[in-house]
Protein backbone atom coordinates (compact mmCIF):
# COMPACT_ATOMS: atom_id res chain seq x y z
CA UNK A 1 0.00 0.00 0.00
CA UNK A 2 1.29 3.17 -1.00
CA UNK A 3 1.61 6.00 1.83
CA UNK A 4 3.23 9.78 1.84
CA UNK A 5 6.99 9.74 2.34
CA UNK A 6 6.88 12.19 4.76
CA UNK A 7 3.91 14.27 6.92
CA UNK A 8 5.07 17.48 8.33
CA UNK A 9 8.25 17.13 10.31
CA UNK A 10 8.24 12.84 10.18
CA UNK A 11 9.45 10.24 8.13
CA UNK A 12 6.45 8.08 7.41
CA UNK A 13 7.48 4.19 7.45
CA UNK A 14 3.99 2.33 6.71
CA UNK A 15 0.42 2.36 7.61
CA UNK A 16 -0.65 0.86 10.48
CA UNK A 17 -4.54 1.23 10.10
CA UNK A 18 -7.26 3.38 9.29
CA UNK A 19 -10.56 4.33 10.64
CA UNK A 20 -13.66 6.20 9.05
CA UNK A 21 -12.05 9.60 9.02
CA UNK A 22 -8.71 8.85 10.20
CA UNK A 23 -5.21 7.09 8.72
CA UNK A 24 -2.35 6.02 11.40
CA UNK A 25 0.84 5.42 10.74
CA UNK A 26 4.05 4.14 12.07
CA UNK A 27 6.83 7.37 11.28
CA UNK A 28 10.01 8.08 13.09
CA UNK A 29 10.70 11.37 15.03
CA UNK A 30 14.48 12.41 14.56
CA UNK A 31 14.07 14.79 17.17
CA UNK A 32 13.03 12.02 19.44
CA UNK A 33 14.95 9.28 17.87
CA UNK A 34 12.29 7.21 17.93
CA UNK A 35 9.19 6.00 16.37
CA UNK A 36 5.45 7.29 17.35
CA UNK A 37 1.88 6.63 15.40
CA UNK A 38 0.59 9.83 13.58
CA UNK A 39 -2.99 9.51 13.65
CA UNK A 40 -3.20 12.19 9.84
CA UNK A 41 -7.46 13.47 10.03
CA UNK A 42 -9.25 13.23 6.70
CA UNK A 43 -11.87 15.29 6.70
CA UNK A 44 -11.95 19.05 6.87
CA UNK A 45 -11.67 20.66 10.21
CA UNK A 46 -13.57 24.08 9.53
CA UNK A 47 -16.49 22.79 10.56
CA UNK A 48 -17.22 23.83 13.60
CA UNK A 49 -19.72 20.68 14.45
CA UNK A 50 -18.27 18.06 13.42
CA UNK A 51 -17.20 14.90 15.65
CA UNK A 52 -14.23 14.49 14.12
CA UNK A 53 -12.91 18.26 14.80
CA UNK A 54 -14.22 18.03 18.37
CA UNK A 55 -11.77 14.83 18.65
CA UNK A 56 -8.92 16.13 17.11
CA UNK A 57 -9.57 19.38 19.82
CA UNK A 58 -10.03 16.82 22.82
CA UNK A 59 -6.74 15.18 21.52
CA UNK A 60 -5.07 18.51 21.28
CA UNK A 61 -5.48 19.54 24.74
CA UNK A 62 -4.13 16.57 26.28
CA UNK A 63 -0.75 17.22 24.40
CA UNK A 64 1.94 16.30 27.10
CA UNK A 65 -0.75 16.26 29.83
CA UNK A 66 -1.11 12.30 30.61
CA UNK A 67 2.21 10.73 32.17
CA UNK A 68 1.11 7.19 33.10
CA UNK A 69 2.98 3.75 32.69
CA UNK A 70 -0.94 2.63 31.33
CA UNK A 71 -2.20 5.69 29.15
CA UNK A 72 -0.96 5.76 25.83
CA UNK A 73 1.21 9.98 25.55
CA UNK A 74 0.01 12.08 23.12
CA UNK A 75 2.98 13.92 22.26
CA UNK A 76 2.07 16.00 19.97
CA UNK A 77 -0.92 17.66 17.73
CA UNK A 78 -1.18 20.30 14.82
CA UNK A 79 -3.66 21.26 11.76
CA UNK A 80 -3.74 23.97 9.04
CA UNK A 81 -5.14 23.98 5.98
CA UNK A 82 -3.30 21.15 4.13
CA UNK A 83 -2.82 18.47 7.18
CA UNK A 84 -4.10 17.69 10.38
CA UNK A 85 -2.52 15.12 12.40
CA UNK A 86 -2.10 14.18 16.12
CA UNK A 87 1.29 12.25 17.43
CA UNK A 88 0.87 9.75 19.67
CA UNK A 89 3.01 7.09 21.62
CA UNK A 90 3.58 3.69 19.66
CA UNK A 91 2.93 0.62 21.27
CA UNK A 92 3.95 -2.03 19.37
CA UNK A 93 1.14 -4.84 20.03
CA UNK A 94 -2.64 -5.10 19.04
CA UNK A 95 -5.30 -4.19 20.79
CA UNK A 96 -7.32 -5.93 23.29
CA UNK A 97 -10.14 -6.76 20.66
CA UNK A 98 -7.92 -9.62 19.05
CA UNK A 99 -8.18 -10.83 22.72
CA UNK A 100 -12.08 -10.57 23.38
CA UNK A 101 -12.82 -13.11 21.05
CA UNK A 102 -14.31 -16.77 22.02
CA UNK A 103 -11.31 -19.05 20.60
CA UNK A 104 -8.44 -16.71 21.44
CA UNK A 105 -9.29 -15.79 25.65
CA UNK A 106 -6.75 -15.18 28.12
CA UNK A 107 -5.58 -16.90 31.40
CA UNK A 108 -8.52 -15.33 33.92
CA UNK A 109 -5.53 -14.66 35.55
CA UNK A 110 -4.07 -12.07 33.02
CA UNK A 111 -7.42 -10.25 32.92
CA UNK A 112 -7.88 -9.51 35.87
CA UNK A 113 -3.99 -8.01 36.07
CA UNK A 114 -5.09 -5.90 33.03
CA UNK A 115 -8.15 -4.81 34.43
CA UNK A 116 -5.88 -3.89 37.79
CA UNK A 117 -3.94 -1.35 35.17
CA UNK A 118 -6.66 0.00 33.50
CA UNK A 119 -7.97 1.04 37.23
CA UNK A 120 -4.89 2.75 37.91
CA UNK A 121 -4.69 4.71 34.35
CA UNK A 122 -8.45 6.18 34.85
CA UNK A 123 -7.74 6.63 38.22
CA UNK A 124 -4.98 9.27 37.25
CA UNK A 125 -7.03 10.22 34.52
CA UNK A 126 -10.04 11.16 36.12
CA UNK A 127 -7.79 12.98 38.87
CA UNK A 128 -6.47 15.04 35.86
CA UNK A 129 -10.61 15.69 35.56
CA UNK A 130 -10.83 13.06 32.33
CA UNK A 131 -13.56 10.54 32.07
CA UNK A 132 -12.63 8.31 29.05
CA UNK A 133 -16.54 7.79 27.80
CA UNK A 134 -15.42 5.47 25.34
CA UNK A 135 -13.80 2.47 26.60
CA UNK A 136 -13.87 -0.69 24.82
CA UNK A 137 -10.94 -3.16 24.02
CA UNK A 138 -10.08 -2.10 20.44
CA UNK A 139 -8.94 1.34 22.80
CA UNK A 140 -6.84 -0.66 25.17
CA UNK A 141 -3.58 -1.52 23.41
CA UNK A 142 -1.36 -4.33 24.61
CA UNK A 143 2.69 -3.49 24.52
CA UNK A 144 3.24 -6.94 25.67
CA UNK A 145 2.13 -9.50 28.46
CA UNK A 146 0.06 -7.84 30.29
CA UNK A 147 1.54 -4.32 30.03
CA UNK A 148 -1.19 -1.94 28.81
CA UNK A 149 -1.78 1.11 27.26
CA UNK A 150 -5.23 3.17 27.52
CA UNK A 151 -5.57 4.88 24.28
CA UNK A 152 -8.10 6.99 21.93
CA UNK A 153 -9.36 10.26 24.35
CA UNK A 154 -11.10 11.56 21.61
CA UNK A 155 -14.36 10.79 23.08
CA UNK A 156 -13.45 11.99 26.76
CA UNK A 157 -14.72 14.61 28.75
CA UNK A 158 -12.20 16.85 29.80
CA UNK A 159 -13.36 19.60 32.68
CA UNK A 160 -12.12 22.90 31.82
CA UNK A 161 -11.60 22.50 28.15
CA UNK A 162 -11.98 25.48 26.22
CA UNK A 163 -14.13 23.91 23.15
CA UNK A 164 -17.34 22.70 23.39
CA UNK A 165 -17.22 19.22 23.98
CA UNK A 166 -19.51 16.14 22.70
CA UNK A 167 -22.35 14.50 24.51
CA UNK A 168 -23.38 11.83 22.12
CA UNK A 169 -20.82 9.45 22.27
CA UNK A 170 -19.28 5.97 23.29
CA UNK A 171 -19.96 2.41 21.89
CA UNK A 172 -23.33 1.56 22.31
CA UNK A 173 -22.38 -2.11 23.56
CA UNK A 174 -20.10 -0.72 26.48
CA UNK A 175 -22.38 2.39 27.47
CA UNK A 176 -23.30 2.30 30.48
CA UNK A 177 -27.31 3.02 31.51
CA UNK A 178 -26.68 6.64 32.13
CA UNK A 179 -24.92 7.16 29.06
CA UNK A 180 -27.71 6.02 27.49
CA UNK A 181 -30.11 8.03 29.43
CA UNK A 182 -28.15 10.91 28.39
CA UNK A 183 -27.41 11.87 31.67
CA UNK A 184 -24.10 13.54 33.00
CA UNK A 185 -21.35 11.37 33.52
CA UNK A 186 -18.73 10.74 35.97
CA UNK A 187 -15.72 8.29 36.51
CA UNK A 188 -18.90 5.71 37.08
CA UNK A 189 -19.78 5.12 33.77
CA UNK A 190 -16.28 4.64 32.72
CA UNK A 191 -16.40 1.77 35.50
CA UNK A 192 -19.39 0.61 34.17
CA UNK A 193 -17.50 0.33 30.97
CA UNK A 194 -14.20 -1.34 32.06
CA UNK A 195 -16.91 -3.93 34.03
CA UNK A 196 -18.19 -5.01 30.50
CA UNK A 197 -14.59 -4.70 28.91
CA UNK A 198 -13.78 -7.47 31.87
CA UNK A 199 -16.53 -9.37 30.88
CA UNK A 200 -15.68 -9.76 27.33
CA UNK A 201 -12.07 -10.62 27.77
CA UNK A 202 -13.45 -13.08 30.41
CA UNK A 203 -16.12 -14.49 28.07
CA UNK A 204 -15.97 -13.66 24.86
CA UNK A 205 -19.24 -12.71 24.82
CA UNK A 206 -21.02 -9.33 25.48
CA UNK A 207 -23.46 -9.46 28.22
CA UNK A 208 -26.13 -7.87 26.38
CA UNK A 209 -26.82 -9.04 22.36
CA UNK A 210 -29.49 -7.40 20.37
CA UNK A 211 -30.95 -7.08 16.49
CA UNK A 212 -30.54 -3.17 16.70
CA UNK A 213 -29.64 -0.15 19.19
CA UNK A 214 -32.96 0.16 20.61
CA UNK A 215 -33.68 -3.37 22.03
CA UNK A 216 -29.87 -3.28 23.45
CA UNK A 217 -30.49 0.07 24.94
CA UNK A 218 -33.65 -1.46 26.59
CA UNK A 219 -31.36 -4.83 28.13
CA UNK A 220 -28.58 -2.23 29.44
CA UNK A 221 -31.19 -0.56 31.23
CA UNK A 222 -33.78 -3.09 32.57
CA UNK A 223 -31.70 -6.76 32.55
CA UNK A 224 -29.35 -8.10 34.54
CA UNK A 225 -26.82 -9.52 33.19
CA UNK A 226 -25.94 -12.71 33.34
CA UNK A 227 -22.68 -14.33 35.67
CA UNK A 228 -19.48 -14.18 33.62
CA UNK A 229 -18.91 -18.05 35.31
CA UNK A 230 -22.42 -18.96 33.53
CA UNK A 231 -20.19 -18.84 29.85
CA UNK A 232 -17.00 -19.77 31.20
CA UNK A 233 -15.89 -22.74 33.54
CA UNK A 234 -13.48 -21.24 36.34
CA UNK A 235 -14.14 -18.11 36.97
CA UNK A 236 -14.54 -17.67 40.85
CA UNK A 237 -17.37 -16.45 42.03
CA UNK A 238 -15.09 -13.94 43.85
CA UNK A 239 -14.58 -12.33 40.40
CA UNK A 240 -17.82 -12.70 39.14
CA UNK A 241 -19.51 -10.35 41.79
CA UNK A 242 -16.41 -7.92 40.95
CA UNK A 243 -17.57 -7.69 37.47
CA UNK A 244 -21.19 -7.57 38.34
CA UNK A 245 -20.84 -4.77 40.69
CA UNK A 246 -19.02 -2.29 38.51
CA UNK A 247 -21.99 -3.30 35.72
CA UNK A 248 -24.69 -2.42 38.51
CA UNK A 249 -27.08 -0.58 37.09
CA UNK A 250 -27.03 2.61 39.28
CA UNK A 251 -23.83 4.48 39.42
CA UNK A 252 -24.06 4.92 43.51
CA UNK A 253 -24.50 1.06 43.49
CA UNK A 254 -21.15 0.70 41.65
CA UNK A 255 -17.66 0.71 43.25
CA UNK A 256 -17.20 4.11 44.99
CA UNK A 257 -13.83 4.67 43.28
CA UNK A 258 -11.05 3.04 40.98
CA UNK A 259 -9.19 2.27 44.32
CA UNK A 260 -11.60 0.10 45.42
CA UNK A 261 -12.46 -1.67 42.16
CA UNK A 262 -8.06 -2.16 42.03
CA UNK A 263 -8.75 -3.64 45.46
CA UNK A 264 -11.09 -5.97 44.86
CA UNK A 265 -9.17 -6.89 41.14
CA UNK A 266 -5.91 -7.66 43.54
CA UNK A 267 -7.75 -9.48 46.07
CA UNK A 268 -9.47 -11.99 44.18
CA UNK A 269 -5.99 -11.85 41.57
CA UNK A 270 -4.19 -13.23 44.81
CA UNK A 271 -6.29 -16.12 45.66
CA UNK A 272 -3.50 -19.06 46.00
CA UNK A 273 -0.81 -16.72 45.91
CA UNK A 274 1.29 -18.68 47.68
CA UNK A 275 1.58 -21.02 44.58
CA UNK A 276 2.03 -18.86 42.13
CA UNK A 277 4.29 -16.23 40.61
CA UNK A 278 3.96 -12.63 42.39
CA UNK A 279 1.82 -10.67 39.68
CA UNK A 280 2.34 -7.01 38.81
CA UNK A 281 -0.81 -6.24 40.27
CA UNK A 282 0.49 -7.86 43.38
CA UNK A 283 3.92 -5.90 43.55
CA UNK A 284 1.85 -2.78 42.47
CA UNK A 285 -0.17 -2.92 45.64
CA UNK A 286 2.19 -4.34 48.15
CA UNK A 287 5.00 -1.24 46.94
CA UNK A 288 2.31 1.28 47.07
CA UNK A 289 1.31 0.24 50.53
CA UNK A 290 4.58 0.66 52.24
CA UNK A 291 5.46 3.96 54.48
CA UNK A 292 9.17 3.40 53.13
CA UNK A 293 7.55 4.58 49.55
CA UNK A 294 4.62 6.89 50.68
CA UNK A 295 5.77 9.72 49.05
CA UNK A 296 6.17 7.96 45.84
CA UNK A 297 3.85 9.20 42.43
CA UNK A 298 2.05 6.03 41.32
CA UNK A 299 4.38 5.93 37.84
CA UNK A 300 7.30 5.73 39.96
CA UNK A 301 5.92 2.62 42.15
CA UNK A 302 5.32 1.29 38.33
CA UNK A 303 8.40 1.75 38.05
CA UNK A 304 9.82 -0.36 40.52
CA UNK A 305 7.35 -2.72 39.92
CA UNK A 306 9.39 -2.92 36.38
CA UNK A 307 12.82 -2.96 38.04
CA UNK A 308 12.29 -5.59 40.59
CA UNK A 309 12.29 -9.48 40.49
CA UNK A 310 10.10 -10.97 43.13
CA UNK A 311 10.40 -14.26 44.63
CA UNK A 312 8.31 -16.17 47.58
CA UNK A 313 10.59 -18.20 49.77
CA UNK A 314 10.02 -20.69 52.77
CA UNK A 315 10.84 -19.87 56.49
CA UNK A 316 14.54 -21.10 56.95
CA UNK A 317 15.84 -19.77 53.59
CA UNK A 318 18.96 -17.71 53.81
CA UNK A 319 18.21 -14.71 51.06
CA UNK A 320 21.35 -13.18 51.21
CA UNK A 321 24.80 -14.94 53.02
CA UNK A 322 27.31 -13.24 55.20
CA UNK A 323 30.24 -12.96 52.60
CA UNK A 324 28.18 -12.92 49.50
CA UNK A 325 29.35 -11.01 46.97
CA UNK A 326 26.21 -8.57 45.61
CA UNK A 327 25.21 -5.27 44.69
CA UNK A 328 21.17 -5.78 44.72
CA UNK A 329 18.95 -3.93 47.24
CA UNK A 330 16.02 -6.23 48.97
CA UNK A 331 12.52 -4.91 50.28
CA UNK A 332 11.06 -7.85 52.92
CA UNK A 333 6.97 -7.03 51.43
CA UNK A 334 5.37 -10.18 53.63
CA UNK A 335 7.05 -11.88 56.40
CA UNK A 336 10.18 -11.77 58.60
CA UNK A 337 13.44 -12.33 58.31
CA UNK A 338 16.52 -12.14 61.02
CA UNK A 339 19.86 -10.52 60.29
CA UNK A 340 22.51 -12.43 61.74
CA UNK A 341 26.20 -11.81 61.63
CA UNK A 342 29.24 -14.00 63.44
CA UNK A 343 26.47 -16.26 64.68
CA UNK A 344 24.72 -13.35 66.85
CA UNK A 345 21.15 -12.45 65.90
CA UNK A 346 21.66 -8.41 64.91
CA UNK A 347 17.98 -7.93 64.40
CA UNK A 348 14.57 -8.91 62.74
CA UNK A 349 13.13 -7.17 59.34
CA UNK A 350 9.61 -7.34 59.03
CA UNK A 351 7.13 -5.87 56.05
CA UNK A 352 8.52 -2.63 54.62
CA UNK A 353 11.74 -3.22 55.26
CA UNK A 354 14.87 -3.23 53.26
CA UNK A 355 18.32 -4.99 53.45
CA UNK A 356 20.93 -4.55 50.86
CA UNK A 357 20.73 -1.08 50.87
CA UNK A 358 24.28 -0.11 51.32
CA UNK A 359 25.77 -2.29 48.65
CA UNK A 360 23.49 -0.05 46.49
CA UNK A 361 24.39 2.94 48.26
CA UNK A 362 28.21 2.00 47.26
CA UNK A 363 27.67 0.95 44.41
CA UNK A 364 30.61 -2.12 44.81
CA UNK A 365 31.04 -5.66 45.09
CA UNK A 366 31.56 -5.84 48.79
CA UNK A 367 31.17 -8.90 50.73
CA UNK A 368 28.14 -8.40 52.61
CA UNK A 369 28.22 -7.97 55.65
CA UNK A 370 25.24 -10.11 57.13
CA UNK A 371 22.70 -12.92 56.59
CA UNK A 372 19.30 -12.62 55.86
CA UNK A 373 17.64 -15.57 57.19
CA UNK A 374 13.12 -16.29 56.82
CA UNK A 375 11.89 -16.88 59.76
CA UNK A 376 8.41 -17.10 58.40
CA UNK A 377 7.40 -17.93 55.31
CA UNK A 378 8.15 -14.04 53.22
CA UNK A 379 8.26 -12.34 49.89
CA UNK A 380 10.50 -10.30 48.85
CA UNK A 381 11.41 -7.46 45.88
CA UNK A 382 14.64 -7.57 44.60
CA UNK A 383 16.02 -4.73 42.92
CA UNK A 384 19.60 -5.32 41.13
CA UNK A 385 21.44 -2.16 40.59
CA UNK A 386 21.89 -1.77 36.51
CA UNK A 387 17.68 -2.29 37.11
CA UNK A 388 17.59 0.39 39.66
CA UNK A 389 20.32 2.89 37.28
CA UNK A 390 18.03 2.94 34.65
CA UNK A 391 15.05 4.59 36.88
CA UNK A 392 14.02 7.84 36.11
CA UNK A 393 15.98 10.81 37.69
CA UNK A 394 13.03 11.49 40.32
CA UNK A 395 12.48 7.99 41.22
CA UNK A 396 16.09 7.28 41.63
CA UNK A 397 16.20 10.28 44.05
CA UNK A 398 13.19 9.55 46.13
CA UNK A 399 14.44 6.31 46.47
CA UNK A 400 17.58 7.56 48.43
CA UNK A 401 16.35 9.43 49.50
CA UNK A 402 13.77 6.93 51.45
CA UNK A 403 17.02 4.79 51.86
CA UNK A 404 18.95 7.66 53.94
CA UNK A 405 15.83 7.95 56.40
CA UNK A 406 15.51 3.98 56.55
CA UNK A 407 19.52 3.97 57.48
CA UNK A 408 19.34 6.88 59.85
CA UNK A 409 16.11 5.34 61.98
CA UNK A 410 18.03 2.01 62.47
CA UNK A 411 21.37 4.17 63.73
CA UNK A 412 18.75 5.95 65.83
CA UNK A 413 17.41 2.61 67.28
CA UNK A 414 20.97 1.21 67.87
CA UNK A 415 22.24 4.34 69.69
CA UNK A 416 19.09 4.16 71.54
CA UNK A 417 20.17 0.14 72.80
CA UNK A 418 23.89 1.19 73.27
CA UNK A 419 22.62 3.46 75.35
CA UNK A 420 20.22 1.68 77.34
CA UNK A 421 22.94 -1.32 77.89
CA UNK A 422 25.43 1.55 79.40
Amino acid sequence: MTHPDRIGKYVVKRELGSGENTRVYLVYDAFFNADIALKVYDVDMGDAQSLTRSQFLNESSLVGKLEHPHIAAILDAFSDGNVTYVAMEYVPGTSLYARAQPDKLMPIEEVIEIGFKCCGALDYAYRQGIVHRDLKPSNILVDHGTDIKVADFGAAFIRGAQHTQMMDVGTPSYSSPEQIRGDDLTYRSDIYSLGVVLYVLLTGTRPFEATNATALFHKILTEAPPAPSSRRWGIAPELDAIVLRAMAKLPEDRFPDWAEFALALAKVGGLGAKTRTVSDSEKYTRLRALPLLAGFEDAEVWELVRASVWRRAPAQTAIVREGDIGTSLFILTEGEAAVTANGRLLNVLGVGECFGEMAYIRGDNAPRGATILATTDVTVAEFELSALAGLSMSCQLRLVRALLRSLADRLTLSNARISRGS
